[in-house]
């Protein structure tokens, strides 16, 4: 039999029962979270099957994604659902993504079957994509005929067929008036320019016999581009297609035969009564393509038109030039003929340093270093490097306490991206959060991106203070994501730990599942042949292209890979960094007509994604070693010197 338990006994026990009650509480509310957490992951099932019946609706009750289950139902109604109802959700969802798809939605169903007053009600503003716009454009006929010819007009001006919904749009414009000969032969031109021929005949059957000196003249022009001097000056009536026709004509001419092209308009431009839109346009190309292919017998016309265009653009090529000339006095001419901002920055004040080095003003080019050096980059490093001077990081540090961050996991949209996790939604997760990311502004977006960081979301940390213009926060911007793997296999293949997560960070900002539109994986954005021969190499199975999304098989690949590049270009990480973006055998043509130092053979990377991608890669690097040091960038280098000093042309090339 057993005995009772002594009074002396109670305390002990009433703490124990005090304890165990709010324990069991927690458990039973994480059991009921996960059991309502399976019945949202059914519910959304079946609600994207539009098997509404299948739903257990008392079990999603009050769940935090109830609305994404509500998004389906509402959308299985469309167009049929009363533009009041879409309104409700939109007003009741417009801190989510949610709300945009379904205004993208109702706006696609309610314009295809011409309701269009239910449209405008949910419609604010224009919308995303060429359909979407002509349905609301459309909408817009009876109640804001300006701006539906406006935007119809817009929607017209462009060189490829749009899609059928334009149709009701664009014929109702034609019939007012708002889109005639004019507009129809601005069009056949720009297709004329695109090779879409189709387009070209039918839109050439929708015009008079006015148009046809016109038609002849660009048939002539297709034939022989040298044509075009012999041209009509005046086309259709009043001369209103004569820019059009000059317009396309040079277009085609210039891509051709630049120096040619030069050639033919300086005879005819005098002569035609062109508008400031056209000359400009002409004129832009022409000095394009004759800085970029480098025609000598253009240069003159060049230096004497240039500086009146004012593009910024067309200013960066001629200091290239200037620079790949090693004539200085021309770089400082041209960096300061740049408009106030561009100039100021880093990459244009470091070479007015060089070209004043040159030149022997050591004090100028001591004054244009210090200016360059205070920024964080490739050129600001390396003018710091020129001046002994530590590198500027320009480090913000923000933290915050535990208290603060479970506030932070109480706002909705980290709930629902946290629900959406659990319930094996990340990519709805990621739409969430950087919809918020992109609404959110100051102290709420250092919020989030800390919430991301501290919850080891990298790719999310890092979209988060890109979508904010957090540009100083390095510790989220540069996270340590993978560091055990960089630093594992970067030790296996011989290669710095701190370049590898830098090409990681420039490939994918961290994001271990993206696909780049031309088929690069993962986080060091592998080619599956790439990986496949790798692989091969290092004696491994193909890993297939989801085996390559795998971080941990990501970086033995991808480090096997720079190590491979690294070799290739006798140790230079500039040549290897450029290769790893642009191939191998690009660099080796490169390097054949290389200028001999660094900063020119960089500057001098003919492709500007590769050049701004080995700028950004070394500067990465510096940040993540000078945050593995706490911040501190002392002992830390842009480049070793070898690579300072290098002649860069065909000598790195290692034996093959």
């Amino acid at each position: 039999m057993q005995r009772p338990l002594h009074f002396r006994h109670w305390p002990s026990l009433l703490a124990s029962l005090a304890l165990s009650v709010p324990l069991c509480l927690a458990a039973g509310t994480a059991l009921a979270d996960a059991k309502q957490d399976d019945a949202m992951r059914d519910a959304l099932a079946a609600a994207r099957a539009q098997e509404f019946s299948r739903i257990d609706q008392a079990a999603i009750d009050g769940h935090v994604l109830e609305g994404y289950v509500d998004y389906h139902r509402l959308l299985a109604r469309l167009p049929d659902a009363p533009a009041s109802q879409v309104q409700t959700f939109l007003d009741h969802h417009d801190n989510s993504p949610l709300a945009d798809w379904m205004r993208g939605e109702a706006i696609s169903r309610y314009g295809e079957a011409g309701r269009f007053d239910s449209l405008r009600e949910i419609s604010d503003g224009e919308p995303r994509g060429a359909q979407r716009r002509c349905y609301y454009y459309t909408a817009l006929l009876d109640t804001r005929p300006q701006d539906a010819a406006e935007g119809g007009r817009a929607l017209w001006r462009v060189d490829h067929s749009q899609p059928k919904a334009c149709d009701p749009l664009f014929r109702t414009l034609r019939d007012r008036g708002e889109i005639g000969a004019s507009e129809i032969w601005e069009r056949l031109t720009l297709a004329w320019q695109a090779g879409e021929t189709g387009l070209v005949n039918y839109l050439g059957r929708q015009l008079g016999s006015a148009w046809q000196p016109g038609l002849d003249a660009l048939d002539r022009v297709q034939q022989d581009f040298s044509a075009l001097t012999q041209l009509p000056t005046r086309i259709g009536p009043q001369g209103r297609g004569t820019d059009a026709l000059y317009a396309a004509a040079m277009h085609g001419f210039t891509r051709a035969d630049t120096e040619a092209a030069l050639e033919a308009w300086r005879k005819v431009a005098p002569h035609l009564a062109l508008g400031a839109a056209a000359r400009r346009d002409i004129e832009h190309d022409l000095l394009f393509y004759s800085l970029v292919r480098e025609v000598d017998n253009n240069r003159h016309w060049v230096d004497t038109t240039l500086p009146d265009v004012q593009d910024t653009d067309l200013l960066e090529l001629r200091v290239r030039t200037a620079l790949a000339e090693r004539d200085w006095s021309g770089v400082i001419d041209w960096v300061h003929r740049m408009p106030d901002e561009p100039r100021r920055e880093a990459r244009w004040q470091y070479w007015v340093g060089r070209a004043l080095e040159q030149m022997g003003n050591s004090s100028g080019a001591a004054q244009a270093f210090r200016a360059a050096a205070s920024d964080r980059s490739f050129f600001g490093f390396a003018a710091a490097d020129r001046l002994d001077a530590p590198y500027a990081l320009n480090l913000e540090r923000v933290s915050y306490n535990a208290a603060y961050r479970e506030r932070i996991a109480q706002w909705p949209v980290v709930q629902r991206a946290e629900a959406l996790l659990r319930i094996g939604e990340p990519g709805l997760a990621n739409s969430e959060w950087y919809a918020a990311a992109g609404r959110a502004e100051g102290d709420r977006a250092k919020a989030l991106a800390n919430y991301a960081a501290y919850r080891g979301w990298h790719a999310r940390a890092v979209q988060t203070t890109i979508a904010a213009g957090l540009w100083d926060a390095l510790d989220w911007r540069f996270p340590e994501a993978y560091r055990d793997d960089f630093l594992h296999w970067g030790n296996r293949h011989g290669v710095d730990a701190y370049l590898l997560m830098a090409i990681a960070r420039r490939e994918s900002a961290y994001n271990p599942t993206v696909v780049s539109p031309a088929g690069a994986r993962g986080l060091m954005q592998l080619m599956p042949a790439t990986a496949r021969e790798v692989s091969r190499q290092l004696g491994l199975e193909d890993p297939g292209p989801y085996g390559v999304l795998q971080p941990d098989t990501n970086i033995r690949l991808g480090s096997r890979y720079i190590r491979d590049m690294i070799a290739r270009y006798r140790g230079n990480r500039l040549a290897a960094t450029a290769a790893y973006n642009a191939g191998p055998n690009r660099v080796d043509r490169w390097l054949k007509d290389a200028p001999r130092e660094f900063d020119l053979f960089v500057e001098n990377i003919p492709f500007r994604e590769t050049r701004q991608y080995v700028q950004a890669v070394m500067a990465y690097r510096v940040i993540f070693e000078s945050l593995a040091q706490g911040g501190e960038t002392q002992g830390v280098a842009l480049l070793t010197a070898a690579e300072r000093r290098e002649r860069y042309d065909t000598s790195l090339l290692a034996k093959q």
